[in-house]
């Protein structure tokens, strides 16, 4: 039988050459099948491992902590609303480049500066990064991180009206200043014989000033330096009496918490400590500023 079958391939060899190639395309089908089950169990795979991934991801970024920034949003350069309605200044970038090292999501808010502490303690927001000034009186309600910047204060007037700017020199005279302020509380122990003139924003000192509803204002000097004298307005105007700072002017400029926030605070100043150390602090205020903003 087996020769017979031989002899008979022999005798016909296309149908022997047809069996071998039905053959081959046979197990070729069934090879490309094969390939083609384990190609998309593989894409399967990949696709649910992708969606994991993603999954992880979305839960990741849910879980990161997120905190609110208060700022007062009226106060150039330091924190104001740029002309699409977005909060920017010195204050937002430094707030901003603080999250990043602590690896938060923050969100700045803007605030009236007088319900600005109440709200912190009514836990509205977690910080207050609005260069507030560090007084005793302020330490009752809030703590603060560590100074970030100096404070210096200094009066205003137009050129040659003001003399003398001691509480006597200035007896009888009109000064504006903003409510709440570090200047406003200094006025009203130091400046009796003055008539004190408050107003809820800074820019309502100047526009007063320069209307001469007001005798001089108070105000930080680098907000004057970089607000109201880069206006053309205020050419007729200057710097009057001397640096003020210290005592009722408080300590410096603090980022504010509430006072059981103790490891938040330690946060806070370790990421401040590390934005100083590596020059971020400097690159930052070089935007705003042509000198420094803190001591050596």
């Amino acid at each position: 039988m087996a020769s017979s079958t031989l002899a008979s391939s022999f005798r016909n060899p296309e149908h022997s050459e047809s069996n071998f190639v039905a053959r081959s395309e046979l197990f070729s089908c069934e090879g490309k099948e094969r390939s083609m089950r384990i190609t998309r169990h593989g894409l399967s795979i990949a696709a649910s491992l992708a969606a994991m991934i993603m999954i992880f991801m979305m839960t990741a970024v849910s879980a990161q902590e997120r905190l609110k920034l208060a700022t007062e949003g009226t106060y150039p350069p330091w924190n104001y609303r740029d002309t699409s309605g977005k909060l920017v200044g010195w204050d937002i970038d430094i707030g901003n480049a603080i999250c990043d090292r602590m690896k938060v999501q923050c969100e700045f808010i803007a605030q009236d500066w007088d319900g600005i502490i109440p709200g912190l303690n009514a836990k509205k927001y977690d910080l207050i990064v609005a260069s507030m000034g560090i007084t005793a009186k302020r330490k009752e309600q809030v703590a603060f991180s560590n100074r970030y910047k100096e404070t210096i204060s200094q009066f205003v007037a137009r050129k040659g009206a003001i003399k003398d700017a001691s509480p006597d020199g200035l007896a009888g005279k009109r000064i504006g200043v903003q409510r709440g302020s570090i200047q406003h509380d200094f006025l009203i122990k130091t400046y009796p014989k003055s008539e004190i003139v408050v107003y809820d924003k800074t820019t309502d000192v100047e526009l007063d000033l320069l209307a001469d509803r007001v005798d001089l204002m108070l105000q930080n000097k680098l907000t004057s330096y970089s607000g109201f004298f880069k206006k053309p307005e205020s050419a007729d105007y200057e710097y009057v009496g001397p640096d003020l700072k210290g005592g009722l002017l408080g300590e410096g400029n603090g980022i504010a918490m509430r006072k059981e926030d103790t490891d938040l605070r330690d946060r806070v100043n370790k990421a401040l400590a590390e934005i100083i150390a590596d020059g971020t602090y400097e690159t930052i205020s070089k935007k705003y500023f042509p000198f420094k903003l803190m001591g050596e």
